[in-house]
């Protein structure tokens, strides 16, 4: 191929990830016309249309997208190769990117991140906050973090958290006012504090297996007076004795060793696979990502040891 054409692919690629002239060019640090001018002469030079251009929007032709699914793993990997060289012979350095579930970022990296960037000053950390399961290599991000029941098994994770498990919890202002449910059928009875999905707009069900060694796993989508969207927003409306709430047992385990909230349902809601550090290959992988897969490894082994 015409190694003429390279840097045009790469700035195609930037715009076609951003789906925005004006994203990608700011990221890139040049003008928005420079940018246009460019992929109008990479369009001529090949021959097709790879953009549909409004005053307002852009979208990708049939062609643009099967060129963008085509350069993106190559690009990726060209990325990558640039990244670790100068990794080989020194300390961890240059961006780290991240794409974290809001709540692992919370309580997994927010509290230890001045350790960790005292032991590695040489990188910067990117955190890219994403509740859904994200391709990281599509978002430009060197790993994500994900509960591993929600990994694609072809991932190549690792634990970084200590098993969890969902609690149903409420402020013992509400258990004044109702009985406490002894099975999820009761809380039909209950008013139950609903979290919508960003993405997807749906309600989440609450997840639950019967007790016993055959228990089979199953959901309840419950009712309730208050839909929130932000699981903070969830917690506070709990402590106020708003209603009953399912959260991750680390989130609200503080809660109830001071009494402010009270969990029923707990032999409904056994241990599962905790937070996991995912990347997509193992082969060559980055002394920056290894730095912080060995960082939060340490970090996992510690609060095993004071459970």
């Amino acid at each position: 191929m015409n190694p003429a054409l390279l840097p045009s692919l790469a700035w195609f690629a930037h715009v076609a990830s951003h789906r925005s002239f004006t994203k990608a060019a700011a990221q890139m640090g040049v003008s928005r016309a420079a940018l246009s001018q460019n992929l109008k002469a990479l369009e001529k030079q090949l021959g097709v249309r790879l953009l549909n251009r409004t005053t307002r929007d852009m979208s990708l032709t049939e062609d643009g997208q099967h060129l963008f699914d085509a350069l993106l793993p190559s690009l990726g990997t060209i990325e990558s190769a640039v990244r670790g060289l100068g990794e080989a012979a020194g300390m961890p350095s240059g961006l780290l990117k991240v794409n974290t579930a809001r709540m692992a970022a919370r309580y997994l990296i927010e509290p230890h991140l001045g350790e960790f960037l005292a032991r590695y000053p040489n990188l910067s950390l990117e955190l890219v906050m994403d509740d859904g399961l994200s391709n990281i290599i599509a978002s430009g991000c060197d790993a994500g973090i994900r509960l591993g029941q929600s990994l694609a098994e072809h991932m190549v994770a690792v634990p970084v958290s200590p098993m969890l498990s969902m609690a149903v919890v409420g402020a013992p202002s509400y258990f004044a006012r109702r009985r406490a449910p002894k099975t999820p059928a009761d809380l039909v009875h209950h008013n139950c504090i609903n979290y919508r999905h960003a993405g997807s707009g749906a309600l989440h069900d609450w997840e639950f297996t019967a007790p016993g060694p055959n228990g089979q796993d199953f959901s309840v989508a419950t009712k309730g007076n208050h839909i929130t969207n932000d699981d903070d927003s969830m917690l506070r409306a709990a402590l106020q004795g708003v209603g009953l709430i399912q959260h991750i047992d680390q989130a609200v385990q503080r809660h109830l060793d001071d009494g402010s909230l009270v969990r029923v349902l707990q032999p409904w809601c056994p241990p599962f696979p905790g937070f996991y550090l995912y990347v997509p290959s193992r082969k060559q992988l980055p002394k920056k990502v290894q730095a912080l897969m060995g960082f939060l490894v340490d970090q996992r082994k510690r609060w095993e040891g004071k459970t």
